[in-house]
């Protein structure tokens, strides 16, 4: 693969471009958007190498080690491929456009530059070619992506200058020794696969510092240790085409998703605790059958980059308390572990809906988006610009399937109420929204035909048989959501204030307040379950007693008069007890109870 290279032009399929917009997509949808990716990744690949080249550093010029790789993608063109296409690299890619553009800071832009050199060795090492580069060490350590990473004994600290040599797949690195002279390393760098038996661990031996070999050799590197080599793990997937090697990423600079972080080495009781989970979460997503929103191939996952937490203590919560997902980084997703096989599989599913979406944004104007964050979306605290509407309709309508699939197959009663909750808070969630895009006036042809394909697939669901419990929860935890959400984020009326022109082809968009601060949302999760035992106004709210928790809510804003939760679950049980004209104005309106700002 060479940044010279010039594909030719592809148009998707239309037949591709609805199953996509229907939430969902083939292994044949999904390998265009990869493809896609590809073409975009070779043309910000480009455009960076230009901009490289006028670069004054130390190390090895970016013409060298373009030079290496592309010798290396000759003899070895599948593995400098998957290198070059790794969501680390892309998001390395990304961050450096930036860096040469001024608007992201960091070490010397020469440091972060030398990646592509870090690159260029791990794909000689991988094709078995020869090549010296100079390369940067941080404190002696150099990632090798896509392998691992080195650690040289005794080795200066700070940015110094380090280099690096490769003869049939292995590594000599020398980099200088703290208060003395240079240090040598020779080792043949591999990853460590978390499921692998029998695999041979990497071998190293150290020079010393007038340049004789020790005759020691180094230990594999663990955990905790300062041993000169820490493999990428990688979580072991067995699908249909055989085994998959999916990379659990700690050490790569670039893998979060906008700058660089140091690595974040995960025990091994952590390591092993992402792959059990990681094996109950792939047999859950093992529906037969169909790829509607909801499936996934977990052979489509690029990387899996730990987020929070290395170690098993203290116990990982139920819930995923974090996730991300980035455009730059196809196929990869920033997890913090959970406890729970259904929580990973869901989430599994929530970011890769992100991936597919972004990619479709990189292929097609499906919106005109002024950015401006004033929208109401189910599953967030804070206003949200049309952009992020999009991107949450798309993956809650993956995770909506998700639930689905698991209501069908629900085995006993408990499992059936918590499946069908939450496919049934999502469903309203996701068609409220797509209503909503679909009347901003600002989607393209493109958009709106992507937005008219979830609602094609949403409007039957509206339709399927929940348990009713199940469907009063999440009835009830999706208008106190909005409830909240409105007496945290829109301002009050303001009688003296002259009403603002409409845009006849917008919705109805609320002024906002000027004060509003992150708030918790307490009633996704905790509807989920009908409270045996309920105590607080919340739980006899989510155990069907709306009298008992009005109650409840009243004491409390006896005390309070303003506080947003309990006017919230007030206004929603009030409603439930008494759904009278007066009820279905507060909640349409239920910043109107507030006192305005500053009185």
């Amino acid at each position: 693969m060479t940044s010279e290279q010039r594909p030719a032009p592809f148009r998707m399929p239309e037949r591709l471009f609805v199953e996509l917009a229907a939430g969902g997509g083939s292994a044949e949808a999904v390998a265009f958007l990869e493809r896609g990716e590809r073409a975009r990744r070779l043309l910000l690949l480009r455009t960076l190498l230009d901009r490289l080249d006028a670069l004054p550093t130390p190390l090895s010029p970016a013409a060298e080690a373009w030079r290496v790789l592309k010798e290396a993608a000759q003899r070895a063109p599948g593995p400098v491929e998957r290198l070059l296409l790794a969501p680390a690299t892309g998001g390395w890619i990304a961050h450096m456009l930036r860096r040469v553009h001024g608007t992201a800071a960091g070490p010397p832009v020469w440091a972060e530059a030398g990646h592509l050199g870090a690159l260029a060795v791990s794909a000689s090492l991988c094709a078995g070619t020869e090549a010296a580069l100079r390369v940067p060490l941080t404190d002696g350590e150099l990632h090798l992506p896509g392998l691992g990473m080195v650690r040289l004994p005794d080795a200066e600290g700070g940015l110094v200058i380090g280099r690096a040599r490769t003869s049939g797949g292995e590594l000599t690195l020398t980099g200088p020794v703290s208060g003395g002279g240079p240090v040598t390393l020779r080792l043949r760098p591999a990853t460590a696969p978390l499921r692998g038996r029998g695999a041979a661990a990497p071998v190293a031996a150290a020079v010393g510092a007038g340049g004789a070999p020790t005759g020691q050799p180094l230990p594999a590197a663990g955990p905790d240790d300062s041993s000169c080599w820490l493999p990428l793990r990688t979580l072991t997937h067995h699908g249909p085409a055989g085994a998959v090697a999916i990379p659990l990423d700690d050490l790569d600079p670039y893998r979060d998703l906008d700058d660089p972080v140091a690595p974040a080495r995960l025990d091994d009781a952590e390591a092993e605790a992402w792959q059990g989970l990681f094996d109950e979460a792939v047999a859950v997503l093992g529906v037969p059958g169909g790829n509607g929103p909801g499936r996934l191939d977990p052979a489509a996952i690029r990387a899996v980059v730990p987020w929070g937490r290395t170690s098993v203590l203290p116990p990982a919560p139920a819930t995923v308390r974090m996730s991300a997902s980035s455009g730059d980084s196809f196929g990869a997703m920033v997890i913090a572990r959970p406890g729970s096989v259904l929580a990973l599989a869901e989430t599994l599913v929530h970011e890769f809906q992100h991936s597919k979406l972004a990619s479709l944004l990189h292929l097609f104007p499906l919106l005109d988006d002024d950015r401006t964050e004033r929208y109401y979306a189910p599953w967030r605290a804070d206003p949200r610009h049309l952009t992020g509407l999009l991107h949450g309709a798309y993956a809650f309508t993956g995770v909506a399937g998700f639930w689905r699939d698991r209501l069908t197959h629900a085995e006993h009663t408990e499992a059936a109420e918590q499946a069908g909750y939450h496919f049934a808070l999502r469903r309203l969630q996701c068609r409220l929204v797509v209503r909503t895009l679909l009347t901003s006036g600002r989607l393209t042809v493109q958009g709106h035909a992507l937005v008219s394909g979830l609602a094609g697939t949403l409007d039957p669901w509206l339709r399927e048989p929940v348990p009713p419990a199940a469907l009063t929860r999440a009835r009830t935890a999706a208008v106190l959501h909005r409830t909240e959400w409105r007496l945290r984020n829109v301002a009050p009326p303001d009688p003296a204030a002259s009403p603002a022109p409409s845009d006849p082809g917008a919705p109805n968009v609320p002024r906002l307040r000027a004060d509003r601060t992150p708030w918790p949302d307490l009633s996704t999760h905790a509807f989920a379950t009908r409270p045996a035992a309920p105590r607080t106004a919340d739980e006899h709210l989510a155990a069907g007693d709306p009298a008992a928790a009005l109650a409840q809510y009243a004491a409390t804003l006896a005390d309070a008069p303003s506080e947003p939760h309990a006017l919230a679950g007030w206004i929603v049980a009030r409603a439930a007890l008494t759904p009278d004209r007066t009820s279905r104005r507060m909640l349409a309106r239920p910043e109107s109870l507030q006192p305005l700002p500053g009185r």
